[in-house]
């Protein structure tokens, strides 16, 4: 795991600023504390911050050809490297090191572009051919490796985080409207937007061919897309196990210590129970709890870590939030109103106590329906939406769910309101509508007019709609979990955890986002994955015969923080000095007095803004850790 960046000018007699470059990867050291290189060519330079994970001796970076005429930074890891180098060697290519990037630059000189489809793994690399003056920049299928880049004809720069890029002192840091917009609605700006205009990210899956100043962007990979096929219950799971089981061995490969995430949930236990069938030792597992026994998850992971063995850590969390907090904004780059952030640093800062590696179990949710009260009540609205009649739903249902009362005490999705709303609307703007923090009504009621003026014509549910449109012809619930997969994955848990765990120097690693096994999924009837109440059916039935059935059939609990009872008690202090500051008024972009609106209420205790007030305490301090200040002075402390 490491962090990359490299500057590359259209004129290749332009002179490189190697200063430049270096104070780039130095604000990223967090991602690679173990070595920092640059090198640079005529009109290019690379740089790199390593994080020493695999070939500790010989694996610096950037790492090159036989002849020197190609160099490659790597930002990941690449499973399959041993099967690349055996193929190549086999063509003629001579290695000198045993790390994994070497593989890349060999398989850059032989299939061109094509090499980053024969990739598995976790990734955001760049090639840089020094004869043909080409540049090359991909991610992973899934997204589990950021990259940024700021092109203008003349020069094309790229980091793997945002501040990198904002150490340039030309670049300037205006805010882009409708990527606010889409953090109001959805917690997290969607790529391949930014906060910053004319700063952009690579889309997951993505790759940027930079030829002598001209670029080029293409998907080179997606999920498979087309109706489920038919699957007996017995061979899925035979399959699924094989694949999943075979996931996990290659994410084994580590020359410093390693272990894993163990919330005590179906895909953590599902991750380490196969850890423990491979390895000889014990697996070292962390876990963290709170003292508010509604968010406390130690029970049923020391159950699964007595069953399965394990070296088992844990760590209770309390809300020392008002210290750590504007570091982990200043870590995360953009406006980032997920809460469950702060618990993922707490267990990645527990785990890097005792190793460097750990295996985690993202993806399960997404892959095979995890998320049940999301999926469970837009299935109910379905088949209501087709027992009532356009007109009906138009003309009585969406007028009535624009007065009807909010019932803040509820659980968003269940309050009568906006399943009145989702009633009146279509099943793809309902979902969008179910995920978003304020919704279209909500952001009319809380934006100033002047910043409504500059989102004009934007509407937030095309970061949806885009996705929708491509899997039109297949049923609800794969529909779903697709557009899940593209933008709740990608743009919000997968964007957490990469930052989080940088923040520590914590190399994570996903076994349920191996791309085959992604395939895979796609591939099953969602009849395996939701079945009648159970959600994530063919994992659970996979796990069953590696953990106790108490941990496997529960209510599913979320990696969440009590940031409701937060706000009213140990970060109200906080919360209000930001909030309701003279400085966040004068920003322009909330109304003032529905904002003191919201806090207000929430204190009272009958009504539940915790998402709301969140959102909006990350905004303000972001924009004084990366607009007011110099992103280049450090995380705030």
């Amino acid at each position: 795991m490491c962090g990359i960046a490299g500057l590359v000018y259209t004129d290749r007699s332009h002179p490189v600023d190697v200063e430049l470059l270096e104070g780039m990867t130095r604000s990223m050291a967090h991602r690679g504390p173990d070595a920092g290189t640059t090198r640079a060519w005529a009109g290019a330079a690379l740089g790199h911050r390593r994080l020493s994970i695999i070939d500790l001796v010989t694996g610096d970076q950037p790492v090159v050809n036989e002849d020197g005429s190609v160099a490659v930074v790597l930002n990941g890891e690449i499973y399959n490297f041993r099967e690349l180098r055996g193929e190549l060697q086999a063509r003629g290519h001579r290695f000198t090191t045993r790390s994994d990037t070497e593989a890349i630059a060999h398989g850059w000189e032989e299939w061109g572009p094509g090499c980053v489809e024969r990739l598995h793994g976790m990734f955001a690399l760049a090639v840089w051919d020094t004869r043909a003056r080409r540049l090359l920049l991909a991610r992973d299928r899934a997204g589990k490796k950021p990259l940024y880049y700021v092109h203008d004809g003349e020069r094309l720069a790229f980091a793997s985080e945002l501040k990198a890029l904002l150490h340039d002192p030309a670049l300037k840091r205006e805010v882009e409207a409708q990527s606010l917009d889409d953090y109001f609605a959805l917690g997290a700006v969607q790529a391949p937007r930014t906060i910053f205009k004319n700063v952009h990210q690579l889309a997951p899956a993505h790759r940027l061919l930079w030829d002598n100043g001209h670029v080029h962007i293409e998907e080179y990979w997606d999920v498979p897309i087309g109706a489920a096929e038919a699957m007996d219950e017995g061979a899925a799971l035979e399959e699924f196990t094989a694949l999943f089981d075979d996931a996990v061995r290659r994410r084994l490969v580590s020359d410093v210590p390693l272990g894993a995430f163990l919330s005590g949930g179906v895909d953590s236990s599902a991750v380490v129970a196969s850890m423990a069938r491979e390895l000889g030792d014990p697996v070292v597992t962390t876990s963290i709890g709170f003292d508010e026994t509604a968010y406390d998850e130690l029970p049923h992971a020391r159950t699964v870590a007595r069953h399965l063995g394990t070296d088992h850590h844990e760590m209770v969390v309390r809300a020392d939030a008002a210290e750590v907090l504007p570091r982990l904004v200043w870590h995360l780059d953009e406006p980032f109103a997920d809460s469950s952030a702060l618990p993922a640093y707490y267990v990645a800062r527990a785990t890097r106590d005792r190793v460097t590696v750990a295996l985690s179990g993202d993806g399960g949710d997404e892959l095979f329906a995890g998320y049940q009260r999301r999926y469970g009540l837009n299935r109910l609205e379905s088949r209501l939406r087709g027992v009532l009649s356009e007109p009906v739903r138009r003309r009585i249902i969406r007028p009535l769910g624009r007065v009807y009362p909010k019932a803040d005490w509820l659980p968003r999705p269940l309050r009568a309101r906006y399943v009145l709303q989702n009633l009146g609307t279509s099943f793809e703007r309902a979902y969008f509508a179910d995920l978003s923090i304020f919704r279209d009504d909500e952001r009319a009621w809380l934006l100033t007019p002047e910043f409504q003026r500059a989102v004009a014509g934007h509407d937030a549910f095309a970061a949806f709609a885009r996705h929708f449109d491509r899997v039109r012809d297949v049923d609800p619930l794969s529909r779903l979990l697709y557009v899940d997969l593209k933008t709740w994955l990608a743009n919000d848990i997968l964007v957490k955890v990469d930052r989080m765990s940088m923040a520590v120097s914590l190399e994570v690693r996903a076994p349920l986002l191996d791309h085959r096994v992604i395939e895979f999924a796609a591939r099953v009837p969602s009849v395996l994955k939701f079945r009648g109440r159970t959600s994530k059916y063919l994992l659970k039935r996979h796990l069953e015969a590696r953990v106790p059935a108490s941990v496997i059939h529960r209510p599913k609990q979320g990696f969440e923080v009590p940031v409701g009872a937060w706000l009213r008690g140990p970060l109200r202090e906080m919360a209000a000095d930001l909030l309701l500051s003279a400085r966040a008024r004068q920003r322009g972009i909330v109304d003032a007095r529905r904002v003191g609106t919201l806090w207000h209420r929430h204190q009272s205790g009958m009504h539940d803004h915790a998402s709301q007030l969140w959102t909006l305490l990350v905004l303000e301090l972001w924009h004084r850790t990366f607009v007011d200040r110099d992103p280049r002075d450090g995380a705030l402390r």
